[in-house]
């Protein structure tokens, strides 16, 4: 698409007019692709994404989507790496817009991510008021102990900070291994490694394979989908539950 001036963008979405929206970019309070924009910028609509004061501006009729990947390991969480590292942008290039991470899983940690161009549902689900369970699959060496499993479980504190209870428990064992699901309700950085090396656990796979009701069913390593409209519903609180017959359409 033929690119515009980020002023006359504003007027054609019908939220201000020219004249106000260069005052407004000359504030620096309108953002283009997550950086303060200029006065003189010009844009295409059809990539660049357009914030004014935390709200993303669309076009009259333009809908916003979010999807859901499972990512694999060795892909960082950010749409562009200084260390020229893989980043989760290579594998939604496909969907023809910007959308960005909602939260982060560390290089090391695959399974289910959500991206989104959706401001307001990214906010809601970074907010902790409105924290949503996060359910991981922990792989770790050998046995897991019941003293090291109450460990898990009982209050911990990090960086002087007291987690919130860790719902943790063994699902999983063939004597070489243990898999651990644990259900967190905040994320604190790298919380699970930080939990287990604690106790003495060493961690071979980390797997996010659900937020809230949403899943990671069986998509493939690497792969996308859009999420439902009543997934979105239900993770923009509009709804309590999921159909099960929307469920991973």
């Amino acid at each position: 698409m033929e690119s515009v001036k980020l002023q006359k963008y504003f007027s054609d979405c019908g939220v201000m007019s020219r004249r106000a929206a260069e005052e407004e970019i000359k504030m620096g309070r309108v953002k283009v692709n997550g950086s303060v924009a200029e006065l003189g910028l010009r844009i295409d609509p059809e990539v660049d994404v357009v914030e004014y004061r935390g709200r993303r501006i669309t076009r009259s009729g333009e809908e916003k989507i979010c999807i859901l990947l499972n990512k694999p390991r060795g892909f960082v969480t950010t749409l562009s790496d200084e260390k020229g590292r893989r980043t989760v942008a290579e594998l939604v290039a496909s969907v023809g817009r910007r959308v960005y991470p909602v939260g982060r899983l560390d290089m090391d940690s695959d399974g289910l991510l959500l991206l989104t161009d959706d401001g307001e549902l990214a906010n809601r689900l970074t907010h902790p008021r409105h924290e949503i369970a996060k359910i991981y699959h922990v792989t770790v060496s050998g046995e897991v102990s019941a003293e090291q499993l109450s460990a898990l479980r009982a209050p911990m504190e990090l960086d002087g900070y007291e987690i919130l209870p860790v719902r943790t428990e063994a699902i999983a064992r063939d004597g070489r291994s243990t898999v651990l699901e644990m259900t967190l309700y905040e994320g604190r950085n790298r919380q699970i490694r930080r939990m287990c090396e604690n106790v003495g656990l060493r961690i071979s796979r980390l797997c996010r394979v659900a937020i809230g009701e949403i899943e990671l069913g069986e998509l493939e390593t690497g792969k996308y989908r859009q999420l439902t409209p009543d997934e979105v519903a239900y993770l923009k609180g509009e709804t309590k539950t999921i159909r099960k017959d929307t469920k991973n359409a």
